[in-house]
């Protein structure tokens, strides 16, 4: 009987912990948690031993040394991701954001285009598709009638562009990640039904 292994204890170190003593002056501990060197160098790190990295994090203030000004306009970059923004009909400074348009925005169900607006190819196809599986279809961006083989070849395509691993920087990917694989798993087991539906009836 194989013995399960041990869950990983909340406070164990860093299994890519440099061999080297804790960065902390004159501890000579081995040093195996990581901690940002700055707000502004967050991928480079201090390595501490345990009773250190917690001083540090006690005393780590992300915004020490910035005015409630920089402070409030820190907080709403971080809404939209540190990303430019404009107001409603603004256009932005060059031609490539000035030319931006709804067809730029992945907009699979046409919400905001409006009724007025004529839908797209794909959602025209989607609205002859069985109502449980018209959103697993616009998430994957497929027409309806369609087969598995298209659906898993779609899958991969989407599931390699935002797997979590290839997209470290981006918040978005992991929960986009995820979406795709639950659309693929609706549309995978809808046939895999129909199939032994048909096989039973044959039979």
């Amino acid at each position: 009987m194989q013995r399960k292994p041990s869950r990983h204890k909340a406070f164990a170190p860093d299994p890519d912990a440099p061999q080297q003593c804790c960065d902390h002056p004159d501890c000579d501990q081995p040093a195996g948690y990581r901690a940002p060197r700055g707000r502004d160098n967050l991928r480079s790190y201090y390595w501490f031993c345990l009773e250190h990295v917690r001083q540090y994090n006690a005393n780590w203030d992300y915004y020490r040394g910035m005015t409630p000004g920089q402070i409030e306009r820190h907080l709403r970059e971080d809404t939209s991701w540190q990303r430019p923004s404009w107001k409603m009909g603004t256009p932005g400074h060059d031609s490539a954001r000035s030319s931006f348009t709804l067809d730029d925005l992945h907009d699979p169900l046409d919400i905001l285009r409006g009724h007025k607006a004529r839908p797209s190819r794909e959602a025209e196809t989607r609205r002859h598709a069985p109502a449980a599986l018209r959103e697993p279809l616009a998430q994957l961006n497929l027409e309806w009638p369609t087969t598995i083989e298209v659906i898993k070849t779609r899958y991969r395509v989407l599931a390699r562009r935002y797997h979590p691993d290839a997209n470290q920087d981006d918040p978005r990917a992991e929960e986009r990640f995820k979406v795709i694989g639950t659309a693929y798993a609706t549309l995978r087991d809808h046939f895999a039904n129909s199939m032994e539906q048909e096989t039973a009836s044959a039979g």
